[in-house]
């Protein structure tokens, strides 16, 4: 039933507790703000990308102590009808160190107490590797750990693990959806935080599984701590003012590791993040501090983990004195060179290794897995899916090595079955103290590996469209062509019919000029390869079993990939949390030809902006 805004603004004050997001609605209200009001009140945050992510503030659709605690009960009354014996296996809470994530934690705790629930709890500070180590070291039932990674200050998260220490994925996802709809009443005493830390049902693990995964990490990692320890590599650190630092010590030193030089205005967790821009390395700017202490002190080596310490960031210093930020795709490709050689050095057969990489990821993995003979697969965008895939692969008695996605994002060990940063952090370190003892760089080992599969560069990137009907036409034209009046300037198109869909399939022969050879789209349901072989202004038709796609279909997000025959590799997308078009770009030249791999990424990054999109006309 259809609400007016001033009613729900009243089922909103008759619900809510928190004196401060009360004060937010009642001040709108009095404003008579309508349109703040409906964004604010009239949808629920939505529960995907392995749970919730919004900014603080009061309303049904943003992260507040309201919208916490119906997750919380919603969460808990799915995982007690999903999972056998959950109460008494119970749930792993942790958090971060934003605004409010502590308060939230305690909230979510007091929503399983209150559902007969054990809890594992970290009450201070942590990172979010913590939570799914914990969830598989216990067997719990599930875990929640409260944390927007790099988000903006304003932000908050929800992030939920389930029972095999995996992020949640569908069809899972969903039914906690359901249950959170079906479980808003709250009680009195869901507002409760105070107390919880000392329920006879708590139980506080930091010490006893901090203790347990540093010994997992260096146990399963750490090469040679005696000669880690005799290294004379001097590398700065910094924390981006989130968790990390205490925890990045402890990581080194039980690799045998000698510790960073810190940069001393970004160690300690501070929310708002004050010296940068935005607290995600990857950013442009985001590591200047670092480099200003490096350059200061004449360390050639800079290293970061984001706020929640889960991702991990390098630049290394050039022989010319510039900085070299490697992309989380030559991060990958140079921790799966590094974890293969460590895995022949434990006697471990190639063909025993599987590595797995995102679909948006390089294909340098792949190349790698083909000549070395070890075992990859690729998944869509997300850890929630490629840790589920290496724990398949992990079933079939193969060693589950190496999975990474190109935001930076790495997982080196199956003793947590996400992106670790810490654990990057330690295996990096250890792989440049080997390097320098030799003589060689960062940068040269990864030009190693160029020399070995080819040279890979890409151009990731994103164009901002807050509307989403353009966005809808602008893959439309994509898929279908441009409307009658528009054909004169347009690309040859591929005319693929489907009578089982009534509809016919337009995608573009070429992009940049280079002939597309396959297509894959995640949104329409359809993937084929060799269609270049098609002959040109031929209708072909085609059933749904001839180009059903391998991966997972869904008409509610737009996803699709094109491969060229020059090497090329695009992939756009929607964002899940953002209203973002975003691509991904990459060219291979398999004889190590830098300069034409750069232009023909030029040229297709071009065709992206001109043909594709059409930035410019859009608006974009």
């Amino acid at each position: 039933m259809f609400l007016p805004i001033a009613r729900l603004a009243e089922r909103w004050l008759s619900e809510d507790k928190d004196p401060e997001t009360r004060g937010q609605i009642e001040s709108l209200l009095a404003a008579n703000d309508e349109d703040t009001l409906e964004k604010l009140l009239r949808n629920r945050i939505e529960f995907g990308t392995a749970g919730l992510r919004a900014r603080m503030e009061a309303g049904y659709s943003r992260l507040n102590r309201l919208t916490v605690i119906t997750a919380s009960q919603g969460l808990a009354a799915y995982v007690a009808k999903a999972v056998g014996g959950a109460q008494q296996r119970g749930v792993v809470v942790g958090h971060d160190h934003r605004h409010n994530s502590a308060a939230f934690a305690r909230l979510t705790a007091r929503a399983f107490l209150d559902r007969g629930f054990h809890v594992y709890l970290y009450p201070g500070l942590g990172l979010t590797p913590e939570v799914p180590f914990a969830v598989k070291r216990l067997g719990a039932a599930c875990g929640v750990m409260i944390t927007a990674s790099h988000n903006p200050k304003d932000d908050n998260g929800y992030k939920v693990y389930w029972e095999n220490g995996a992020q949640i994925c569908p069809p899972v996802d969903e039914a906690i959806a359901q249950s959170i709809g079906e479980n808003q009443q709250m009680e009195p005493q869901s507002w409760d935080e105070d107390g919880v830390e000392a329920d006879p049902n708590v139980e506080d693990v930091t010490q006893r599984m901090m203790d347990a995964y540093f010994e997992a990490a260096a146990g399963g990692l750490a090469a040679d701590r005696e000669a880690n320890s005799r290294t004379e590599l001097r590398y700065v650190y910094t924390p981006m003012h989130g968790v990390g630092a205490p925890f990045a010590a402890r990581m080194l030193a039980a690799f045998g590791l000698p510790p960073f030089v810190p940069v001393p205005d970004q160690m300690s967790p501070d929310p708002d993040f004050p010296s940068v821009a935005f607290p995600n390395p990857e950013e442009k700017g985001a590591l200047d501090m670092a480099k200003a202490v490096a350059d200061a002190q004449g360390v050639g080596l800079v290293l970061a983990n984001d706020p929640d310490a889960d991702r991990f960031a390098a630049a290394e210093k050039q022989p010319d004195g510039s900085w070299l930020a490697f992309t989380g795709d030559q991060l990958g490709t140079i921790f799966a060179a590094a974890v293969l050689a460590m895995a022949r050095s434990a006697g471990i057969p190639d063909e025993r290794v599987a590595m797995v990489n995102s679909t948006v990821s390089s294909r340098m993995l792949s190349v790698m897995a083909q000549t070395e003979g070890f075992r990859y697969t690729d998944t869509l965008t997300g850890f929630k899916y490629m840790a589920n895939e290496l724990l398949i692969l992990q079933r079939q008695g193969l060693f589950v090595g190496f999975g990474y996605e190109e935001a930076i994002g790495y997982m080196i060990h199956d003793h947590v079955l996400d992106k670790d940063g810490v654990t990057a952090l330690a295996v990096f370190v250890q792989l440049a103290a080997q390097l320098h003892a030799q003589g060689k760089s960062v940068a040269e080992y990864l030009e190693d590996q160029y020399a070995r599969y080819g040279y890979f560069v890409s151009a990731n990137s994103y164009f901002v469209c807050p509307d989403p009907v353009k966005t809808a036409h602008i893959f439309s034209r994509i898929r279908y062509g441009p409307s009658e009046e528009q054909t004169s300037a347009d690309v040859q198109r591929f005319e693929f019919v489907r009578s089982e869909y009534g509809d016919t399939l337009r995608y573009p022969r070429t992009i940049g000029g280079f002939p597309v050879s396959y297509i894959r789209d995640l949104t329409t349901g359809f993937e084929m390869r060799d269609v270049d072989k098609v002959p040109a202004e031929t209708p072909l038709k085609v059933t749904l079993d001839e180009c059903r796609p391998t991966f997972p279909v869904s008409g509610s997000s737009h996803m699709v990939t094109f491969e060229t025959r020059n090497g090329g590799r695009l992939t756009m997308r929607t964002s899940g949390t953002e209203p973002k078009l975003k691509y991904y770009l990459e060219v291979r030249n398999q004889d190590n030809d830098r300069a034409a791999a750069a232009r023909d990424l030029e040229a297709m990054v071009n065709a992206v902006a001109c043909e594709l999109v059409q930035a410019t006309k859009n608006g974009l």
